[in-house]
């Protein structure tokens, strides 16, 4: 093999933050494979622009499906599972001869899709995978607080976990940190009061990119996109 897969890690959101070493990889790239919503252009993709070269060809991998079937459904795996099976095929075969460079939000191995595509990869194809400034980072440093001191213990919970686990993952640390609302915002704001800290809670939307939005959530009203952040800092030791 001459080629290989190169996961370039984005940072945040704001093309400024991201490494060095992925603004090289892909301004030298020759084939570029993002993941996306169909008929939508994909917020890697997005951060990317200008930083591609025009004659990279591309590869829009698209999500068979997103929200539209909970996770928990047998044919939600079913499709996910089939998609990155087939995306794995088409990576590994270019890079055979050529190296496909794949840009993915915050850093690839936490919570990133890229992952299911690494394990895939295994034995078939060289893969390197470049770190990024985590998109909690980045919304943490947009509230104007440090997240955690001294000896306090960080939490990253999803809200699509269970109401009872949320509640119990909410009151047993220090700070905390909530992925993927969107739908889930009552949900959370139900467990968040439950475990009596709906007044400490922060939320963040679109950390570090245009239309960032930082607010406490407790003045928040309506809907949220999924991909919002809430945090709740920690105050612990401190001299």
């Amino acid at each position: 093999m001459t080629g290989k897969v190169i996961c370039a890690g984005l940072g945040p959101g704001d093309p400024d933050l991201m490494s060095v070493k992925s603004w090289r990889a892909l301004q030298s790239a020759k084939h570029v494979a993002y993941f996306r919503k169909a008929g939508r252009t994909g917020q890697a993709r997005t951060i990317v622009e200008g930083i591609v070269p025009s004659t990279a060809i591309e590869h829009a991998m698209e999500y068979p499906v997103t929200t539209e079937i909970h996770f928990s459904d047998p044919e939600y795996n079913r499709l996910l599972s089939q998609f990155y099976d087939q995306w794995a095929d088409t990576l590994a075969e270019i890079a055979q001869t050529e190296t496909v460079v794949v840009p993915c939000e915050g850093d690839p191995f936490l919570y990133g899709s890229f992952m299911h595509l690494y394990t895939r990869l295994q034995g078939r194809a060289q893969v390197e995978v470049i770190p990024g400034i985590t998109g909690m980072s980045g919304c943490w440093t947009a509230t104007g607080h440090p997240i955690t001191w001294g000896d306090d213990v960080l939490t990253v919970a999803m809200a699509t976990l269970p109401e009872d686990e949320l509640t119990r993952r909410i009151r047993d640390t220090d700070a905390l940190v909530v992925m993927k609302i969107g739908r889930n915002l009552p949900k959370l704001r139900r467990a968040l009061e439950a475990a009596g800290k709906i007044d400490t809670a922060w939320l963040v939307e679109r950390g570090t990119m245009a239309g960032e939005r930082v607010e406490r959530l407790s003045d928040v009203t309506g809907e949220v996109p999924y991909f919002s952040i809430v945090l709740i800092h920690g105050q612990g030791r401190r001299p």
